[in-house]
């Protein structure tokens, strides 16, 4: 058996060397995040069946739930018809996508004139992290 994966040749990185990652609840069909990848972690995120994404931040790779334990499963990935987006339909452990602690990162909601919280934290982030990612 060999460890070799199908070239990515066709995926469409942007001038950047990233493709942007959506990662949607395998269940549910909810989008949970969006994340940018580059080939090295679209390549490890083949190989290990986790979400491994390129944090540009840190300037490295990021396996989502590193710290946190928020680990999310890749049960299918898809290529958009321009092959310049990645879908992932993931299995989130512990039901928290989002850094600030919520179900997914899409939190805010345009009302009127003004982004309001659309709904609240699953879990305090200080109590993940140690300090505070987000509102």
């Amino acid at each position: 058996m060999t460890d070799a994966l199908p070239p990515l040749d066709g995926v469409k990185f942007n001038t950047d060397g990233l493709i942007p990652a959506i990662a949607q609840d395998a269940t549910s069909g909810e989008v949970l995040m969006m994340a940018w990848m580059n080939r090295e972690a679209l390549e490890c995120t083949l190989r290990e069946g986790i979400a491994v994404y390129w944090s540009r931040s840190r300037g490295k790779l990021w396996r989502k739930g590193e710290s946190s334990g928020h680990v999310q499963h890749v049960k299918a990935l898809y290529l958009d018809c321009d092959q310049d987006t990645v879908l992932m339909k993931v299995e989130q452990v512990g039901g928290i996508a989002c850094h600030t602690g919520r179900r997914n990162c899409f939190f805010l909601e345009r009302r009127g004139d003004e982004w309001v919280h659309a709904h609240a934290p699953v879990k305090d982030p200080n109590s993940i992290y140690g300090d505070t990612h987000g509102q």
